[in-house]
């Protein structure tokens, strides 16, 4: 199959859904399709080689800003265009990617899921001219349902069949705010219909996508998440003194600060008395919050004893999560499936998550930790405890999590499964079902 994947960049920091279909992409070509990933907006960063393969950016970041702000630049020719999609000005918006809050981007997302009736129509016909000239795919691919305004004229103008992958978009739109959170999501609804197939990320949030925007079950595919596993594996010797980790981007809902307090309960208590070591994205929007757990840390008298390792390369990614005893992301919300820990139990180190959104039901196919009740530092502190005082229950668990994740959650698996679902939106576009 000539597959494309739209995926949105960040242009400066690590993203998991930019890692998840870049790691799709590659693999479906390893499996002999024709397959690509077109960047949207800015470049994908990437802790590995990147699928886009040169491609240009659509849906330049400036260009979409400047075209829903201003009737002028709906207009204006491609060459115009041109010199504001160029890579400098692109990785000078990127540093401010980070920094923008769901609030402030209502009236430019709904726009966008409008497609073409949107004010970005001029870069939706630059991206359908490009595919049916350059590429002609069989499938195109969606990495999130914020992509759905493009279904409909891509497949006009090209005859692909659309897919459209669910990774955890809700709460973006419900942070959005009023009037602007209610309008995207009826606009949702109403272009559903131009997807043939949607995969989603976990069986949890296919529920979730089903019921906030009236999705037909029987057009959702559930594909969990796989990850490339070359380099993963336990260490040549655990650690020598018991260790907690993170890793994820380094905010509040991710729960960061949550496990901060819970790691200061833990010291307090005596029981056992673990390290701590934090790695993941940090956007220059993240340096306040970052600032204030350490100062808070530092306040309790345990800077010495924790380590924030910010933007880290795969190579670190996999000697950091082999450094650890456990690792714990606490979000704060429903969470759609969470590849740190299938990252975190490929290497052997058991998880310990809040009992909601995917957790459960990634535990349950892993059995690679344990799930604990309740909000708040107290909930965790306590699992946490559980967890580093039982070496035997830990080792079991870190043991039966690594062989599950190499068994059945690498990416091969998930390239074959989204495959099949490929095909599958190929037979329905052509039945026009």
């Amino acid at each position: 199959m000539r597959i494309v994947q739209l995926t949105p960049g960040t242009g400066s920091f690590y993203c998991g859904t930019c890692m998840r279909d870049n790691a799709l992409v590659s693999e479906l070509v390893r499996q002999g399709h024709d397959a690509v990933m077109a960047p949207m907006y800015l470049h994908p960063a990437l802790d590995e080689h990147s699928a886009t393969s040169g491609l240009p950016v659509f849906y330049g970041g400036i260009n979409v800003f400047l075209q829903q702000k201003s009737r002028l630049f709906r207009k204006t020719p491609r060459w115009i265009d041109q010199l504001f999609d160029a890579d400098t000005l692109l990785k000078s918006a990127a540093k401010q990617a980070g920094s923008t809050k769901p609030q402030d981007l209502g009236e430019l997302t709904v726009s966008t899921l409008r497609g073409e009736e949107g004010n970005q129509a001029k870069e939706l016909e630059r991206l359908c001219d490009w595919l049916s000239h350059h590429y002609r795919p069989d499938v195109i691919m969606l990495s999130n349902i914020l992509l759905i305004g493009l279904a409909r004229r891509l497949k006009q103008t090209t005859g692909a069949a659309m897919v459209c992958t669910l990774q955890g978009e809700d709460y973006f739109l419900d942070d959005l705010g009023a009037p602007h959170s209610a309008e995207a999501w009826a606009v949702i609804t109403e272009r559903a219909k131009d997807i043939d197939r949607f995969v989603a990320v976990s069986g949890y949030y296919s529920g979730v996508m089903c019921r906030r925007a009236q999705l037909v079950p029987d057009r959702v595919a559930v594909v969990h998440n796989g990850i490339d596993l070359r380099g993963y594996g336990p260490p040549a010797e655990p650690p020598a003194t018991p260790t907690i980790g993170y890793l994820a981007r380094m905010c509040s809902l991710k729960g960061l600060d949550t496990l901060v307090s819970a790691f200061i309960l833990l010291r307090e208590r005596g029981r056992v008395a673990p390290n701590l070591r934090i790695a993941g994205t940090k956007t220059a929007a993240d340096e306040a919050f970052v600032t204030r757990e350490l100062a808070r840390l530092k306040h309790a008298g345990l800077q010495s004893e924790a380590e924030f390792l910010p933007n880290i390369s795969r190579e670190e990614k996999i000697s950091f999560l082999q450094s650890l005893s456990v690792l714990s992301v606490p979000a704060t919300y429903g969470e759609s499936f969470g590849l740190y820990l299938l990252e975190a139990m490929a290497c052997g180190v058991p998880v310990v998550q809040p009992m909601h959104g995917a957790f459960p039901e990634v535990l349950a196919a892993t059995g690679g930790g344990s799930l604990y009740e309740g909000d708040g530092p107290e909930p965790l502190a306590n699992a946490l405890e559980e967890m580093l005082l039982n070496d035997p229950d830990r080792q079991r668990l870190g043991a039966q999590g690594m062989a599950s994740v190499h068994e059945r959650f690498g990416v091969d698996r998930m390239a074959r499964e989204v495959a099949s679902a490929c095909e599958a939106a190929i037979g329905t576009a052509k039945s026009g079902a």
